[in-house]
């Protein structure tokens, strides 16, 4: 098709803004998923779960009309598909937009949800349009983005990328219950789950919208933004060994306290954190073995989150962080071993593709479109295995996250809808004018 043509066949990205009832749209369904939940009084969907079915359920039907087949992959990743091209590119490529459906615990409603639901709302006036485009378009919904059940993350993405682990299909929930005997209870089948590899050659690249979780946007007073990669993380289970003692008996001198040592451990973390420039540590999670108000603990176990957009920072300061508490245990006398049981490399965002939103953004009035870091994973750290990836971030009020704080502005979603369907219009123009 000529260049001339497609002016006829292709509105422009923002030929007209999103509906006001297309922004309506998106926070109802944002509130009917807010209320499909596993606990009473707040929202917790976790993966596999029943939550997660009737999430499936209810998605599957909104994506059936808009317009999409729909079918579920063997590692539970809901997928619509549209497809309304002609002949003209037969044998075309996908592109990819989502998020995830699952959720922390007492969560807000927008993390992952508002990318799934924002993307089948681009779906929907794409397909209202007729619009015959040179690609097909999936909608994914993973499951398994936020590792709350099983001590594995972005299991979905991972199985599209054919980045599944041997052993991840042996990991376990608190109750026992192993991840395939979980898909199994789900309907799908972990034996076949390496057939959820998605072909590279196929792929144009996989795109997602997400709250910002954080508030660069809110100060700038702006909408949405650029996304410019996903820092890498690493995760370690550090595992204190003292010796338990009596609370009345034992002398201080006396004492291997393996909860004092780690506390000194913790504060060290916190503050070569806070001194060192582009990077966040978390200490999360603390277990105490035996615990009691007149016991000496003599085994702590403790987590740690370390981020950092630049590769080098987050190794060398994450063998500094083992350095320190080496030098702790040692100087209170408490035995130390250190696991990493989680680890991806920073993942920058293909330019091209990000070229193509700040078009659509300059657009929509913004010539200056900000571009930010995520700070936080995304299913993207996966996908980008397999496709280039790019990402578009959408305020949030006082950059909560993880919280049921969470709030976007109906305005800001109208936003998300425009920019969502006026990119996959722009990269049409592309690719025909490339025909």
């Amino acid at each position: 098709m000529a260049v001339a043509q497609e002016a006829r066949t292709l509105p422009s990205a923002f030929a007209s803004s999103a509906p006001p009832d297309a922004a309506r749209r998106v926070m109802a369904r944002l509130d009917a998923l807010a209320l499909v939940s596993q606990e009473e009084g707040r929202l917790t969907r976790t993966y596999l779960s029943e939550a997660h079915r009737q999430a499936v359920d209810l998605v599957s039907r909104w994506m059936r009309e808009a317009g999409m087949s729909v079918r579920l992959d063997d590692a539970a990743t809901l997928i619509g598909r549209y497809d309304p091209g002609s002949g003209e590119f037969a044998g075309r490529r996908t592109l990819l937009l989502g998020s995830h459906l699952d959720t922390v615990r007492d969560a807000g409603r927008y993390d992952g949800m508002l990318g799934v639901v924002t993307a089948i709302e681009a779906v929907r006036e794409l397909a209202q349009e007729q619009q015959e485009l040179p690609f097909a378009i999936e909608v994914l919904a993973f499951g398994d983005e936020e590792g709350v059940r099983f001590p594995r993350t972005l299991t979905g993405s991972r199985a599209a990328a054919g980045a599944l682990a041997p052993d991840d299909l042996s990991a376990c929930d608190a109750d026992g219950i192993t991840l395939a005997d979980a898909l199994r209870n789900f309907g799908c089948d972990p034996d076949r789950i390496a057939e959820a590899t998605r072909k590279r050659e196929d792929l144009i690249g996989y795109v997602e919208l997400h709250i910002e979780q954080g508030r660069v946007l809110e100060k700038a007073g702006r909408a949405l933004g650029l996304v410019s990669g996903i820092s890498g993380a690493k995760r370690a289970r550090f595992v204190l060994k003292g010796k338990v003692g009596h609370a009345g008996t034992t002398a201080m001198d006396d004492r291997r306290d393996a909860l004092t040592c780690a506390a000194e451990m913790i504060l060290a973390i916190e503050r070569r954190a806070s001194e060192t420039d582009g990077l966040v540590m978390t200490v999360g999670t603390l277990e105490l073995a035996g615990a009691g108000v007149n016991v000496v603990p003599g085994a702590v176990g403790f987590s740690l989150d370390l981020r950092a957009f630049d590769d080098a920072i987050r190794e060398r300061e994450y063998e500094a962080v083992v350095a320190d508490c080496e030098a702790i245990a040692a100087r209170r006398r408490v035995s130390i071993r250190a696991e990493v049981f989680y680890e991806e490399t920073t993942v920058p965002c293909e330019q091209a593709l990000v070229a193509t939103l700040k078009k659509v953004l300059a657009q929509r009035g913004e010539d200056d479109a900000l571009s930010l870091p995520s700070m936080a994973g995304h299913d993207g750290l996966a996908m980008a295995r397999i496709c280039p990836i790019a990402m578009l971030f959408v305020r949030c009020r006082d950059g909560a996250s993880h919280s049921p704080d969470e709030h976007v502005d109906l305005e800001d979603i109208a936003a998300s809808v425009e920019a969502l369907t006026g990119f996959v219009r722009q990269l049409g123009h592309q690719f025909r004018a490339e025909a």
